[in-house]
């Protein structure tokens, strides 16, 4: 069984507290869930540049493509590494910076309202085991302390700017795993 800790602070997952967060709203329950890929430079992994860039200390001169969004300002709550390692920014009690522009079932700002969770990844390739095994006991805590009712992909909140997950995320078994959740209509048959 998961612990939290200080808040919304998972206890089993590495703490890197990122300065990029935000309150929640007054009267705000997390009810969502937004599922991302992330990987840099993109469709690489290992390193620590996710890390580096969500603790904005990333070095524009070690990439051509770190030297475009150095500037950005962004986090999740949790990162789950190709391994399965878990990794986690933002308290959960707290907004996150992950969603942009978005909206789910006609309610916008979906930052205000969700937990959102990186999975090193890309839209090209098949998530590790690993990360699923990490993912279940994760949204399982998530379930036991906030009022959870959907999944989403950044697609799905974010559609026509985002395409993660992608492709190769395991719709059919987050389904199996979380029985009763609601999901965008194109993946919950």
């Amino acid at each position: 069984m998961s612990v939290w800790r200080d808040g919304g602070w998972l206890t089993g997952a590495r703490r890197l507290a990122s300065p990029n967060f935000g309150e929640r709203p007054a009267g705000a329950e997390v009810g969502l869930v937004v599922l991302h890929n992330i990987s840099l430079p993109p469709d690489e992994f290992g390193g620590d540049w996710v890390e580096d860039f969500f603790l904005n200390r990333l070095d524009p001169a070690v990439h051509p493509y770190f030297a475009e969004i150095s500037g950005l300002q962004v986090s999740a709550h949790f990162y789950v590494r190709r391994d399965g390692r878990l990794i986690q920014f933002v308290d959960c009690d707290r907004r996150a910076w992950h969603a942009g522009r978005s909206t789910w079932c006609g309610r916008e700002n979906c930052n205000d309202w969700s937990v959102g969770i990186e999975l090193e990844g890309s839209d090209f390739r098949p998530y590790s085991a690993a990360q699923y095994a990490a993912l279940w006991p994760l949204l399982d805590a998530l379930r036991l302390r906030y009022p959870i009712a959907a999944v989403a992909g950044h697609c799905h909140v974010a559609p026509g700017r985002k395409t993660d997950p992608g492709p190769y995320f395991d719709w059919a078994a987050l389904r199996a795993h979380c029985p009763g959740l609601a999901l965008p209509a194109e993946v919950a048959a």
